[in-house]
């Protein structure tokens, strides 16, 4: 996708602080370290954003971008992240769930995991959330660079079978560093928000 705008909107701990309008919205959320952040800035061509933390635990609110104007990204805190306190744990779930269940421009969840990781209990946990809010999601399965060709197809398979549930629109096998998925996955995030009947302009899909 050719990037013409990226523009940090706000920064959000609660829903009255959410950006107003109705553009296709897409929400990244994933374990700490998962890679996120690098994600966000491949799929932008950016080497760095605004209010994009390398730093595991550093995304503290929901941080909204408009691309393009035409399309949201919606960065959520990532989870699992150990240095963080309880309290702070039991913040960002609120704000999490705040989210999910009340955000109505809110297109698909960017589910992110580790390729080299075994499922864990948290990652099935979100699914299952996930699916108990029926809410969409594609799966982007990330550091591909890390493996083989053959280890990256065992896990894949393994993945797959873990995660590409009831709610599941589509998967992609991504790479940051070498943009490995970079294609699939805007293609995907294109077609989706056009399935999701809000308007894509021509101009702002140029692949």
């Amino acid at each position: 996708m050719k990037i013409i705008s990226t523009e940090f909107i706000t920064g959000a701990v609660s829903a009255k602080q959410y950006p107003k309008g109705t553009l296709p919205e897409f929400a990244f959320v994933g374990r700490s370290n998962v890679g996120k952040s690098s994600l966000i800035k491949s799929l932008l061509n950016r080497k760095k954003l605004i209010r994009i933390s390398s730093s595991p635990g550093k995304t503290r609110e929901i941080n909204f971008f408009s691309i393009n104007e035409a399309m949201m990204f919606a960065d959520l805190p990532g989870y699992g992240f150990a240095r963080v306190t309880p309290a702070l744990q039991k913040k960002w779930k609120k704000m999490i769930e705040e989210y999910l269940t009340q955000r109505e421009p809110l297109t698909a969840i960017i589910f992110i995991v580790d390729i080299r990781r075994k499922p864990t209990e948290l990652d099935l946990t979100l699914k299952e959330w996930l699916e108990e809010l029926d809410r969409d999601y594609i799966l982007v399965i990330t550091k591909a660079d890390k493996l083989s060709s053959s280890e990256r197809g065992k896990q894949t398979k393994i993945i797959k079978a873990a995660f590409m549930g009831k709610n599941a629109l589509d998967f992609t096998v991504y790479s940051s560093k070498d943009h490995i998925g970079r294609k699939e996955l805007w293609g995907q995030l294109q077609k989706w928000a056009r399935e999701d009947k809000h308007q894509v302009t021509e101009n702002n899909v140029d692949l």
